[in-house]
């Protein structure tokens, strides 16, 4: 676990990100009791978190885009600039007292879009500042960040509000975002710039939402994501009510229950590693269910602080150590170029799963008690065991290989621009017909890998007069997209590439074409030469070269 620790520029953004989670906590804190000085509609009070969370679920796939498409120090340095000036204008206005409740809404969004903005870049920079093998503690190691802030955050902030009042808690944020400022500029990131230029937002997103479309382990850790965030957002949702409804108390015992789950979550988060060496992900994720729903039935049976904070110090643990595996899954499956998108989808998974959980047993609090809630929560959390027969999580020992660039584009002979598409690719293989079905077995594992890569339309056909003869084919929007998708497959996919054309057993290399579907703008202008009208085919003669 301590790894990481060791190196100089993760130790710094580490330890600056753990004062910059403890100054949002503390925000929290202070925005809430400013909004019940201001007003007592439990409403307005309740949008405080509204303000600082929604962010997340409205901007996620945008900022994953972001953080994949830019330097993520840059990107995290404009994030947090953005957070800090929110924070800075807060904290002077209501010094003035120029506040009012839709004002401290509106800066608590603003600050809470810096740190939505700032997750996916923070996130997928975390393989750039430790060696592969050390990426899941470093992993385990943010996850325990957050929860100590939000472990000791609330119970601070109470503590500056009482003193100095919400003001001192607003600045108090605001000073907590400098050290990572710092460190950030200070962080000489090794730069690999691409020889192609960046995507446009749009495109980034649907090129993220592709990817994780058409990769199936990513799909399944999402849903597994989603799922425990519905069943145990039960927890978070109704812990006032646990304190107040079942254990008879009051502000004190809430905090004291959210100060158990909140360390159970870092003794959970200290233990990764060891589970992780002792058991696969999918056994660990069911073992952390089994437990967490018994200690949810301890919770929802329990009317004494001790036995309740105890279970909850158990729930937490398991909770954290479900999640941090799921959040080590997204970065050990998705490569460098999509990193940040993948990681925002996983942000969205958990927070939405969360949201719609806490509404679902909000529901059922009201109908049936606070108690039946909690109970019927934790046998749900057991049963979600069974869901692991059919969706599995994925082991990996080890980051995912990168993306590899191929150093050279294809020769073309008509006058393309960055914007001239679609293109349409079809690639030609002669395959012994008893190796037949092991071939399209492996062509459905190659078409997952063009779709999720940027490839449209992909088809394999097999011709009716030559039974040797079977045709890939697929296109790319436009000509910049279709060298992208050249230079994103990683290694282990540049081998299935690999492994389709040792099938091809014809005379000559495998023949590819590349042909643009609507060539008007290669024929507006008179041709140079008449061999530039002829349509090109290109064969290669190292299969390794790609396509």
């Amino acid at each position: 676990m301590s790894a990481p620790l060791r190196q100089a520029t993760f130790r710094r953004i580490w330890l600056a990100s753990l004062l910059s989670n403890l100054g949002m906590f503390i925000q929290g804190v202070g925005a809430a009791w400013a909004m019940t000085q201001m007003t007592s509609s439990a409403e307005l009070i309740a949008l405080v978190q509204t303000a600082l969370m929604l962010p997340i679920m409205l901007t996620s796939l945008a900022a994953g885009a972001i953080a994949d498409m830019y330097d993520r120090r840059v990107v995290g340095l404009a994030a947090l600039s953005v957070a800090l000036a929110g924070a800075t204008a807060l904290s002077i206005l209501a010094h003035l007292g120029f506040i009012a409740p839709i004002t401290l809404l509106a800066f608590c969004f603003i600050i809470g879009t810096g740190m939505a903005l700032f997750g996916p870049a923070w996130q997928a920079s975390v393989s750039e500042q430790v060696p592969s093998q050390a990426l899941p503690a470093a992993i385990a190691l943010n996850t325990i960040s957050y929860n100590i802030a939000r472990s000791f955050g609330p119970a601070l902030g109470g503590l500056i509000v009482t003193i100095a009042g919400a003001v001192a808690a607003f600045i108090c944020n605001a000073l907590l975002y400098v050290p990572l400022l710092i460190v950030l500029y200070r962080w000489r990131r090794a730069k690999e710039p691409s020889r192609l230029p960046p995507e446009r937002l749009r495109r980034a997103v649907i090129s993220g939402v592709r990817y994780v479309r058409h990769s199936p382990p990513i799909r399944v850790v999402l849903a597994r994501t989603f799922l425990v965030g519905i069943i145990g957002g039960s927890i978070t949702a109704l812990m006032p009510l646990v304190a107040r409804n079942l254990l008879g108390g009051g502000a004190q015992i809430y905090g004291i229950m959210l100060g158990a789950f909140g360390m159970g979550a870092v003794i959970g988060a200290l233990n990764i590693p060891r589970i992780r060496a002792r058991f696969s992900s999918e056994a660990s994720v069911r073992v952390c269910a089994l437990v967490m729903g018994a200690a949810l039935a301890v919770v929802a049976e329990s009317r004494i602080p001790f036995l309740t904070g105890s279970a909850l110090v158990v729930a937490g643990a398991a909770w954290m150590v479900a999640i941090a595996l799921f959040n080590i899954a997204i970065q050990l499956s998705a490569p460098r170029w999509v990193a940040g998108r993948a990681l925002a989808a996983f942000q969205a998974a958990i927070s939405g799963g969360v949201a719609i959980g806490s509404w679902i047993w909000g529901q059922v609090a009201q109908a049936l008690g606070v108690d039946i809630s909690i109970l019927l929560s934790g046998v749900a959390m057991a049963a979600s065991t069974l869901i692991g027969l059919w969706l599995v999580i994925p082991s990996l020992d080890t980051a995912n290989d990168d993306a590899v660039e191929l150093i050279e584009d294809p020769e073309v002979r008509l006058p393309l621009t960055a914007r001239s598409g679609p293109i349409v690719v079809e690639i030609e293989y002669r395959v012994d017909p008893r190796k037949a079905r092991e071939f399209y077995s492996t062509m459905q594992e190659v078409q997952l890998s063009r779709q999720r890569n940027g490839a449209y339309g992909w088809s394999i056909a097999r011709e009716l007069a030559d039974r040797e003869l079977w045709t890939e084919r697929y296109h790319c929007p436009t000509w910049l997209d279709y060298l992208r998708q050249r230079s994103r497959p990683t290694q282990s996919e540049r081998l299935l590439q690999d492994r389709a054309l040792e099938f091809h057993s014809g005379p000559r290399p495998v023949r590819i074409r590349r042909m643009l579907e609507r060539p008007f703008g290669s024929v507006r202008w008179k041709e140079e030469t008449p061999d530039r009208a002829t349509t090109d085919v290109l064969q290669i003669a190292d299969p390794s070269a790609g396509h």
